[in-house]
């Protein structure tokens, strides 16, 4: 997984050795004590029917040589037979396949490979142990090949995170944004941004340092131009409510409404399960309670709350301060009226339910008879359902998957989101940076400003670099000729 390279420019014929000196362990160059060549399990641990072995660093092709006994490197990229032994014993440890990905056209941009097994906890612990004893070799921390990948500049930073994302996913739409984020939909928006900073930035480096060369007069008014532009599409892109962020995390819909009026009862229908404890009892929820759902492929966090109502109890008036809270962070707000009660529309939910935003939902119709729905805010028509007879649940459901749908998908054509506070953070320095460059007073005072929002730009895929000044400064003007 995650061996292809798209980065053309990177790759080298393959070819085997032509001669099997890599395939004795220390015959490459020893490498610094800070960069030793990686192993580590990159399965599940566990008993399985597979395990996978992955080691990556200089001495990889000697380290595969050593527990295959074999005296030349296999065929890039082909899944070759081999029996693993323990260099040390000469004792075989297992069957199974090996894998050769030459570095730089790597996952990791370094030679590696990787050894696939049976997923015996004995059998992976052998392997294991047979690596740590190899000299140069040392066990791999957390996410040390996905750095390794990323200083070879085989993935930016929105890539990486894409990578941890889609790893993490727990629903079909949130594997869908991971996969469009790895594959660099938001780096491609970004360096398309970056770029034209750059270059406006060369320009403007070129009217102070070389003032006596004939260069355009509306040169720096016409920079200005772009950096408003580049300023407004920023901004544009920030204003966008934060559906990525909400995919990611999922949608946080608070469940509210007076004591007794089924609220923990409509938790554990919508997850299935008993999340909740249900009681007769007013006030039996204090605390809020958190399940997380998938609601036709889209992540939901649904939150049960205390019931609202005046109280003179501290622990119940907590809940119920607790419950508002949830209420205003909430994406969305599901409010729960009691359709037994002669009013249930009770004052301490009365401004809830004036709220378009919120899902009115009517419980305990079967007890309502003939009583025809109650009269509410703006004329609103609250959703009936009865949880005792399950009547309007789907009808509930198809409404919740819809709201959370409009919360979290873009329309057609729509740019990238942004998937994290990082991005959103980095955006908002490079927008900010580029606000004061338009209002400074002289050329040098816009040009720190634009340094500062290519730094802040170039800190969302990680792509700091002050060579990419240097080229456009000189391919550009041609300075110096």
């Amino acid at each position: 997984m995650g061996h292809e390279d798209r980065s053309v420019n990177t790759l080298r014929p393959y070819s085997l050795p032509p001669t099997p000196s890599p395939c004795i362990l220390g015959a490459m160059p020893t490498q610094p004590p800070d960069h030793p060549t990686l192993f580590a399990l990159s399965t599940a641990p566990g008993r399985a029917g597979v395990a996978v072995v992955r080691v990556s660093g200089p001495q990889a092709g000697p380290a595969l040589c050593a527990l295959t006994g074999r005296a030349t490197l296999p065929a890039p990229r082909r899944a070759t037979r081999a029996r693993f032994q323990d260099p040390a014993t000469g004792e075989t440890v297992d069957d199974g396949l090996v894998l050769w990905f030459p570095g730089p056209a790597s996952y990791t941009g370094e030679d590696m490979a990787e050894l696939h097994g049976h997923g015996g906890r004995t059998t992976v612990r052998a392997l294991l142990d047979a690596l740590a004893a190899l000299p140069g070799l040392a066990p791999a921390e957390p996410g040390a090949f996905t750095r390794r990948a990323f200083d070879a500049g085989k993935l930016d930073l929105t890539a990486v995170e894409a990578l941890a994302d889609l790893i993490d996913a727990e629903t079909a739409a949130q594997r869908r944004q991971a996969l469009r984020q790895k594959d660099g939909a938001l780096a491609r928006l970004t360096d398309g941004w970056r770029e034209r900073l750059v270059r406006a930035l060369a320009h403007l480096e070129a009217t102070i340092d070389f003032s006596d060369e004939d260069l355009p007069e509306a040169l720096l008014p016409a920079l200005l131009d772009d950096v408003a532009a580049l300023e407004t599409e920023i901004a544009a892109h920030l204003a966008e409510p934060p559906r990525g962020e909400r995919l990611r995390d999922g949608v946080h819909v608070a469940v509210l409404g007076p004591p007794n009026a089924g609220k923990s009862s409509l938790v554990n229908a919508l997850a299935r399960r008993e999340a909740a404890i249900v009681s007769a009892i007013a006030g039996t929820t204090r605390d809020v309670v958190e399940v997380h759902l998938d609601l036709g492929g889209l992540p939901v966090v649904l939150a049960d709350t205390a019931g609202l109502r005046e109280s003179a109890d501290v622990i119940e008036r907590e809940g119920v301060r607790r419950a508002r809270a949830r209420a205003e962070a909430a994406d969305l707000r599901l409010l729960l009226l009691d359709g037994a009660a002669v009013d249930p529309l009770d004052p301490a939910v009365a401004p809830l339910a004036a709220d378009p935003d919120t899902v009115l939902v009517l419980n305990k119709t079967d007890l309502r008879g003939e009583t025809p729905p109650p009269a509410l805010p703006g004329g609103r028509a609250p959703l009936p359902l009865s949880l005792a007879t399950g009547a309007g649940l789907d009808a509930l459901l198809a409404t919740l998957t819809e709201r959370v749908r409009t919360l979290t998908e873009s329309g057609a054509g729509a740019p990238p989101p942004l998937t994290r506070a990082r991005h959103r953070h980095a955006l908002e320095e490079t927008r900010d940076a580029l606000a004061r460059a338009m209002d400074a007073p002289l050329p040098e005072l816009v040009a720190e400003d634009l340094r500062l929002a290519a730094r802040a730009l170039g800190r969302l895929t990680g792509r700091v670099d002050v060579e990419d000044l240097l080229d456009v400064i000189f391919g550009a003007f041609c300075i110096g000729k």
